[in-house]
């Protein structure tokens, strides 16, 4: 296959990509077609790695409204109606879902996902049904799972046990949600639980950490410390992180010291965190997002995620990234020109760093033969006027094509 005339990344020089078995060959201002080769002539358009989701959850998706609408929009009556939800689960019912928004997220140019998933099941008729989708959509969509006590581990019978049976079964990664706990002491104790089951079982850390408004939430500051004495660092990752944003700059100031230390990825959810926070607020509101721009200034790697998708806790959502994205940057004050055009790296390359995939993800000879072609020049424009994806491809395969309409003004 040969991309011609594209601009990689913003860059300046449009530049020619040859790729051969799935892997890119040769990049360079001109290359010559080969005989029999595929050719798609890109000229003056976007290459992009391909967009990464590092948090959503496939468990719950497309289930808004089932048994009952999340009126009040809080996080806390979200997992009340989750509860209320989990009994109907059936392999079938997750597996149908799951696909289906995995597809959808595919149709959007993403290729690598995470998702959490509920372990508060003694069945675990939700893991067992997204073990079978992370092998089944493998040709198209890379997918990671994160074992998710969602009811807490301490505060949850047996939640321990379940863990660990969670990890034994295969998923990628261990989770906790240390604010949801009965108490500090707990959520202290379950952190240490799973940064010692991490480390004995080989995987990947993500915690949904201090998502709340309270400023006396202050797991984040544990969690780093374990990640830094354990030596566990950037395979470690806080979610959400939603008080850091309630906190008083003194602490925030002093925190940062060790954030930088632990080396730590951070996930914010724009979309929902937004939605969820400053729900006990009058006025001043919070915005419930984390310290994006601060974080990102001390060089600490931030992707975004999409979280939930039609569920009890966002009643919206269409798999796209660019829709995290968009609203990521201006909550954030992400909004200068180059700001802007370097954005898309919070949904795809910081992204890919979280998941630990950069050795096959980026586009350079010797990595695989997965991009993104759209419509326009810069990411500025991409975003901003919401151009179209014209392909998706990965391993050298066209997942996505799409041949825009030309709209008909007529007046």
């Amino acid at each position: 296959m040969l991309i011609q005339q594209v601009v990689i990344e913003n860059q300046e020089t449009p530049q020619d990509v040859r790729s051969q078995d799935g892997v890119i060959t040769e990049i360079s201002p001109h290359l010559t077609p080969q005989p029999d080769e595929q050719v798609i002539d890109a000229t003056g358009n976007l290459l992009l790695p391909p967009f990464v989701d590092s948090h959503v959850h496939l468990d719950s998706t497309l289930t808004a409204g089932e048994p009952r609408w999340n009126e009040t929009g809080t996080l806390f009556d979200g997992i009340q109606i989750w509860s209320e939800r989990k009994p109907q689960l059936t392999h079938d019912d997750v597996k149908q879902r799951a696909l289906a928004t995995l597809k959808r997220q595919a149709k959007h140019g993403v290729q690598f996902v995470r998702s959490h998933v509920d372990t508060t099941d003694p069945s675990f008729t939700a893991l067992k049904a997204l073990l079978e989708v992370r092998d089944e959509v493998s040709d198209f969509m890379e997918l990671q799972l994160v074992a998710f006590p969602q009811e807490g581990i301490l505060s949850f019978p047996n939640g321990k046990k379940l863990m660990e049976t969670a990890a034994q079964m295969g998923v990628d990664v261990i989770g906790g949600i240390p604010h949801y706990e009965f108490n500090q002491y707990y959520g202290k104790e379950s952190l240490e639980f799973i940064m010692d089951l991490a480390e004995r079982t080989n995987k990947l850390v993500d915690v949904h950490c201090d998502e709340i408004d309270d400023p006396g939430s202050r797991n984040l500051e544990v969690l780093a410390t374990l990640a830094y004495e354990s030596g566990l660092k950037d395979r470690v990752t806080a979610s959400h992180t939603v008080s850091l944003a309630s906190v008083n700059d003194a602490y925030a100031y002093k925190l940062m010291r060790v954030l930088e230390l632990s080396q730590l990825n951070f996930v914010a959810n724009p979309l929902v965190n937004m939605h969820l926070g400053g729900r006990f607020d009058t006025y001043p509101k919070r915005r419930g997002l984390t310290r994006v721009k601060e974080l990102l200034e001390h060089h600490i790697n931030v992707s975004f995620g999409e979280d939930d998708i039609k569920d009890p806790w966002y009643p919206m959502g269409d798999g796209n990234m660019l829709d995290a994205l968009y609203v990521g940057i201006l909550a954030s004050g992400l909004m200068g020109y180059h700001q802007i055009l370097d954005s898309y790296r919070l949904i795809s390359t910081n992204g890919a760093k979280t998941l630990h995939v950069q050795d096959h993800y980026g586009i350079e000879v010797g990595k695989p033969a997965s991009f993104l072609i759209f419509a326009g020049s810069n990411f500025y424009d991409v975003l901003n006027e919401r151009r179209p994806l014209l392909y998706s491809i990965r391993n050298g395969k066209v997942l996505v094509e799409n041949h825009p309409q030309t709209a008909r003004l007529n007046f």
